[in-house]
C-alpha cells in the first residue's frame, strides 16, 4: 500500500499473541495483494477493467466496496471509490485493513493494541493500568511539530485519520469534477471509534473545504475533528476538546 505500517501490542498470552500479530502482518500484505492499483494483476485492477466479476473476486473485495458504498452515501457522494471513470478503492482500503488487523490482535487476547498505517491509527483497550494511549497529531504548516495530542483515555477503541496535502501534495480527488480537490484546507484529523469510517470522513471533508466539511463532521454521531486551512486558521467540532490531552 506504498506506506509503512508498525503494531504496538501490550499483554495476552505471549505465543497466541505472537501468532496473531504473523497472521494480522499476512493479512495486510494479502490486502496489498488482492486490492493494490498498481499491481496489473491484482483483484481489484482485473475487477476494473472488466476481466474479473466481483462473484470471482476474494469476499473481501465485495465488504470493501459495501463499505464504500455506504461512505459514499453519508457524505452525499463526496467520497467515491471512482477515479477518472476507473474502479479505485484505495481511499477506504488502508483504514480498513488497520483496523481489520488491529481488532485480529485483540482478539488473541491482548489488552492493548495501536496499528499506524502511514499516520492513520486503531487503538483498542490500553497500554497499561491507569495509562491511555496517545496519539500526536502532525502540524502541516510545521514540519516536525504537533498540531495536537489525542488520548484514548475512557474509549475501549479510538481511530485518528489524517488526510491533507502537505506530505503527499494534492492527491485528493474533488468526485464531483475528477480533478484535484480545490480546497481551503491543508489537513483534517478525524477522531471516531473505526479507523475504518474516520479515514473516509478525513477525506471527504477536505475536498469539501473548511466550511461545509466542518458543519458536515459536526452532523456525525461519534466523531470529532481538527481542520487546518492554509491560512493557518485552526477549526474544530464542538466535542474534540474531550480528547485532547
Amino acid at each position: 500500500m506504498g506506506t509503512v505500517f508498525s503494531f504496538d501490542v501490550r499483554g495476552g498470552e505471549p505465543t497466541a499473541v505472537r501468532a496473531a500479530l504473523d497472521e494480522a502482518v499476512a493479512g495486510l500484505h494479502r490486502v496489498d495483494e488482492v486490492f493494490s492499483t498498481y499491481r496489473e494483476g491484482s483483484e481489484v485492477s482485473r475487477l476494473a477493467r472488466g476481466e474479473l466479476p466481483l462473484g470471482a473476486c476474494a469476499p473481501e473485495v465485495a465488504e470493501v466496496l459495501e463499505l464504500a458504498a455506504e461512505a459514499e452515501r453519508v457524505s452525499d457522494g463526496w467520497f467515491s471509490t471512482s477515479y477518472q471513470g476507473r474502479l479505485d478503492p484505495t481511499g477506504i482500503v488502508k483504514g480498513w485493513a488497520v483496523e481489520r488487523a488491529a481488532r485480529r490482535v485483540a482478539a488473541a487476547g491482548a489488552t492493548g493494541v495501536s496499528v499506524n498505517g502511514g499516520g492513520d491509527v486503531q487503538l483498542l483497550g490500553t497500554p497499561g493500568a491507569g495509562r491511555p494511549w496517545r496519539v500526536g497529531v502532525s502540524d502541516p504548516l510545521r514540519p516536525g511539530g504537533l498540531a495536537a495530542v489525542v488520548s484514548a483515555a475512557g474509549a475501549d477503541e479510538l481511530a485518528v485519520a489524517t488526510s491533507g496535502s502537505a506530505e503527499r501534495g494534492a492527491h485528493i480527488v474533488d468526485p464531483r469534477t475528477g480533478r484535484s480537490a480545490v480546497t481551503d484546507l491543508v489537513a483534517v484529523t478525524v477522531v471516531a471509534p473505526r479507523l475504518t469510517w474516520a479515514d473516509c470522513w478525513a477525506t471527504a471533508a477536505f475536498a469539501m473545504g473548511a466550511r461545509e466539511g466542518l458543519r458536515w463532521l459536526e452532523s456525525l454521531d461519534g466523531v470529532e475533528a481538527l481542520l487546518v486551512t492554509a491560512g493557518d486558521e485552526v477549526r474544530c467540532t464542538g466535542g474534540l476538546a474531550g480528547w485532547l490531552g
